[in-house]
Order: C-alpha cells, then sequence, then structure tokens
C-alpha cells in the first residue's frame, strides 16, 4: 500500500474513533460490551502471535472500527470477517477498508457474534470480558476447525489455559490452537 493510503487510513481512525455516534438509531440488540479501539500496537501483536500469513482467515469478534482485520490484510495478505453488532461501526468499517484498499479482501458483517458462523476462521482475535470469552468458548471449541488460532485481548477464555501469554504495552494477550479432535 502506498504512503499516502496508509496516512489516509491512519487519519480515518483518529477522525472517526473520535466521532460521537449521536443522533443515531440504536443496534437491535444492545450490545454486550462497549466498544473500545484496540491500540494499534496490541492488534499488531495479537496478529503476529497467531502467526497469521496470507492464507488465513481472520475474524474478528466484535471488530468495531475493523482495525484487526483490516491491519491482517493490510500487512499479511489475509482475508478478513469483522462481525459487530453496531451499525455505525460497521458501516465505518467499511468505508476504512475502502479508503484502505483492502475492501477487496475484507467483510463486515453486522450481527450478534453467537449467531455467527465461525467455521471458515483460521483465525479469531477478540477483545471482551472474562465472562463473555466463558460463554463463547463452547461455540468456538464446537465450530472452529483444528488448528485454528484464537487471540484474546486482556481477557482470558474460561478455565481454558492459553497455549502462550504476551504483554504488549501494559496489555496481556493470550493464544489458544484448538486441538485436533
Amino acid at each position: 500500500m502506498h504512503a499516502r493510503a496508509r496516512f489516509i487510513v491512519a487519519a480515518l481512525f483518529a477522525t472517526l474513533g473520535t466521532v460521537a455516534l449521536v443522533g443515531q438509531q440504536p443496534p437491535a440488540r444492545t450490545p454486550d460490551i462497549h466498544w473500545v479501539g484496540t491500540p494499534q500496537p496490541v492488534a499488531d501483536a495479537m496478529l503476529k502471535l497467531a502467526r497469521v500469513t496470507a492464507e488465513d482467515v481472520v475474524y474478528d469478534l466484535g471488530s468495531g472500527d475493523g482495525r484487526i482485520v483490516i491491519l491482517a490484510a493490510q500487512k499479511y495478505g489475509a482475508r478478513g470477517v469483522g462481525i459487530e453488532i453496531v451499525h455505525e461501526l460497521v458501516e465505518r468499517s467499511r468505508l476504512i477498508a475502502k479508503e484502505g484498499d483492502v475492501d477487496d479482501r475484507v467483510t463486515f458483517i453486522e450481527g450478534n457474534v453467537f449467531d455467527a458462523d465461525l467455521s471458515k476462521a483460521t483465525v479469531v482475535t477478540l477483545w471482551m470480558t472474562a465472562s463473555f470469552n466463558a460463554r463463547l468458548e463452547p461455540k468456538l471449541r464446537r465450530e472452529l476447525k483444528p488448528g485454528a488460532r484464537i487471540v484474546a485481548h486482556q481477557f482470558p477464555i474460561g478455565d481454558w489455559p492459553p497455549e502462550q501469554t504476551a504483554r504488549v504495552d501494559g496489555e496481556d494477550i493470550f493464544l489458544w490452537t484448538i486441538p485436533a479432535r
């Protein structure tokens, strides 16, 4: 990607990240988690910990402004799917992906992660709460194929011990791999 395009994407994240969603329709379902953008160094570290390559399909659950799947497409050549319940954040993600020249590699789905089909993911990223992650664990174990990697920011997944833990800019990230059945 050209330096100008990277600048535009960075500027959009900085600008759109601060825009209030005033006067917008509320989502059909109230989100379980309030969105806060993953810091860029943490997003990059999550993708590195998962060993993302161009062969991967990265799903970000609660994708917010789309920064993780957009970064996965830009930096690693991966395909990505963001799942987000807030309509305005889905629209923002699509705009940023288009401006970043990766809208052909990423898709954003407006919906609840518990209703989404995760079976095509080779990597799943998330930044939810401990209780949300615990509720999500059975779905991850059931739908992801052996070898799929999961990277969680800040909170582990129930009692499932991570294979690896890293600390980036004072933030914890955890890695799991779906075992062979």
